[in-house]
């Protein structure tokens, strides 16, 4: 364990056993279709691999940058587009594939977006979720783990660029982001 991590909240090997069970579920639901699997960036970048790996369907990828933390460990609410898809969608089944869903601004924000652009369809599946810091209800097709509020690094989450690399769910010690 990293010494700057209080405690693993999902070991590796969970993680990979829910991966593989999303992946089934999501695969039943896009068989005899191709979707597209939007990768929210930074964070979703390690859950997206192994996703897609898991997936027994053909698909696409693509990605999409979005800020509204900066360095800060709370979102400032306000949500930019660092990098938009690089492919129309319209027509398309379309799959955003988040990290972790907070007060579900950035995600709201972004469906909007996405829903202006006439998908085929479009669903959410979400490695983790912390329903009770939720501000807005964003309907999500698939849930990993649902979480406490509890500031969690490591499996492509970080805290300042940092811990992304961890291949579990753990929670920063307070004292290094208070």
């Amino acid at each position: 364990m990293h010494p700057d991590i209080a405690e693993i909240l999902i070991p590796a090997d969970e993680l990979q056993a829910r991966i593989q069970q999303l992946a089934d579920e999501i695969s039943l639901a896009y068989a005899g279709k191709q979707p597209l699997l939007l990768a929210v960036l930074k964070g979703s970048i390690v859950f997206l691999a192994d996703l897609m790996r898991a997936l027994s369907v053909p698909h696409a990828i693509d990605f999409m940058a979005t800020s509204s933390y900066g360095s800060a460990t709370e979102s400032s609410g306000v949500v930019r587009i660092l990098k938009d898809l690089d492919e129309p969608i319209e027509g398309r089944d379309v799959l955003i594939v988040e990290d972790i869903i907070d007060s579900g601004n950035t995600l709201d924000y972004l469906r909007t977006l996405l829903l202006a652009r006439n998908p085929a369809s479009l669903r959410i599946v979400t490695l983790l979720s912390k329903p009770s810091r939720r501000q807005l209800d964003v309907p999500v097709d698939w849930v990993g783990f649902e979480i406490p509020d509890r500031f969690v690094i490591g499996y492509g989450l970080d805290y300042d660029e940092h811990y992304r690399n961890l291949p579990y769910i753990g929670i920063l010690k307070e004292e290094l982001y208070s």
